[in-house]
């Protein structure tokens, strides 16, 4: 029987002053990733090649110009080289506007040569959100640029071990969580949930809801958002045959979660959500993006920049999201529709 063709996964380099180009490096030295994958990085072979000093790590350098160009050996690096960082400027740890521009272009292309098909799926290291805003791009996040890019509204997951949680809201101000929480928002999110769970493979995906108040208000004594929005919204997500529970009390679901008794959570705000799955995996979390027409991980972890250049970042999140990437595109090969449940991110 011919063997499976590997999935094409472009990794994008994110702030060249982060610990991403180390943690890029480390990861393709990485056997492993080329038995999953046939890995290429969306860059610059300069900075690259400035990470392969720090950490030691010895690949041969290939400058492609297109994804197909990638061989998929170990012991090679195939990169698209943008060449648009200033070397002489370059710092490990340090904020740059250029260099936050030019993590967003990687971003952008990777996301461009999803969409037509030329790659399988992209991973994602993290990009300074401060460079970033600095160089004149308002977004919270990569997943927003990708929503853009797609004309879709995509959502976050995060997985670790057996759980997965899925962020209401991501970079949003607390104050201004509460005013969001709306029935309509929140159903939104359940029937995606549902739809990319389905995607999956999970048949009859069992949903989790986490409440906003302390106790999940107690029936409106702590607040009236999980009475008036969230309760409705759960209703009406098991009118249309989604099994959703909740909402529940945040300081005991997320053990559930952790213990497999759901599917996937949904976490209201951000720290609700990543305080969770990190004091379950901290340095192992996956984020994996629905309602998106393409397949997109990313580590965890952010560009870490006060250990940037010291050969300290621990690759072993980034491996782990090129090995979630791959094993979502094998098991979307031959699917109409790429991503997952992208026709609902589309909806929204």
């Amino acid at each position: 029987m011919p063997m499976e063709p590997r999935p094409r996964v472009a990794i994008t380099m994110g702030d060249a002053a982060g610990i991403g180009p180390e943690i890029i490096v480390k990861s393709l030295a990485d056997p492993h990733s080329f038995e999953w994958a046939v890995p290429l990085v969306l860059g610059d072979a300069r900075v690259l090649e400035r990470a392969m000093a720090v950490t030691g790590v010895r690949l041969a350098m290939r400058a492609i110009s297109r994804p197909g160009d990638a061989q998929g050996k170990a012991g090679t690096l195939d990169v698209i080289d943008y060449a648009n960082v200033d070397l002489a400027a370059h710092r490990w740890g340090e904020v740059l506007a250029a260099r936050g521009d030019a993590a967003v272009h990687y971003t952008r292309e990777a996301g461009r040569l999803a969409v037509a098909g030329e790659i399988d799926a992209m991973v994602s290291a993290p990009l300074n959100k401060e460079a970033m805003h600095a160089a004149g791009h308002p977004y919270e996040g990569q997943t927003e640029i990708l929503g853009e890019l797609t004309g879709s509204r995509p959502a976050m997951v995060m997985v670790v071990d057996r759980m997965r949680l899925m962020l209401f809201t991501n970079h949003m101000a607390l104050r201004a969580v509460c005013d969001y929480v709306r029935k309509d928002r929140v159903l939104d999110r359940l029937v995606l949930a549902d739809a990319a769970l389905r995607d999956m493979g999970i048949a009859r995906p069992r949903l989790a809801v986490a409440g906003l108040n302390p106790h999940a208000s107690e029936s409106g004594a702590f607040g009236r958002e999980e009475q008036d929005e969230i309760v409705p919204a759960v209703a009406a997500a098991r009118e249309r045959g989604i099994d959703a529970q909740g909402p529940f009390p945040a300081d005991t679901v997320f053990l559930k979660s952790r213990d497999g008794a759901y599917d996937l959570t949904l976490a209201l705000y951000h720290d609700q959500g990543l305080m969770a799955v990190k004091l379950v995996g901290f340095g192992r979390v996956v984020t994996l993006l629905i309602g998106l027409p393409l397949i997109r991980t990313s580590t965890g972890h952010g560009t870490a920049f006060d250990i940037a250049g010291k050969n300290i970042a621990d690759h072993r999140n980034l491996l782990e999201a090129i090995r979630v990437a791959a094993d979502v595109a094998r098991g979307k090969r031959g699917s109409p529709e790429r991503g997952l449940a992208a026709a609902y991110g589309r909806a929204a």
